[in-house]
């Protein structure tokens, strides 16, 4: 399983970096590989190699604003979640992104 996702919230402070952090720590609990990238206020943050995204099986946005280069997902299921999801219960965004693989 492998996972890559996009944090942003509007003004790309600690939100972003808190969601991106839980999400890594609710996949490594489950040894899910992730790839997360941070939009915030530094600008694009640990980009996601375009190999990475065509390998995953699910992309997450965790996000309250537009993500940069949206184009880049458009073959993979995403599931769009506000960073204070991501943020607040981390694991149930992965259950979320795993759900909607199994349909």
């Amino acid at each position: 399983m492998k996972i890559v996702a996009v944090t942003a919230c509007v003004a790309g402070l600690a939100h972003t970096y808190m969601a991106a952090t839980g999400l890594k720590k609710a996949a490594k609990a489950r040894n899910i590989e992730i790839h997360v990238e941070t939009q915030g206020s530094m600008g694009i943050q640990n980009k996601i190699k375009q190999s990475d995204i065509d390998t995953a099986d699910v992309v997450i946005f965790a996000v309250d604003t537009n993500v940069a280069h949206r184009d880049r997902f458009e073959k993979k299921p995403i599931l769009t979640v506000k960073v204070a999801e991501a943020v607040k219960n981390a694991d149930n965004v992965i259950n979320k992104a795993l759900e909607l693989i199994k349909k």
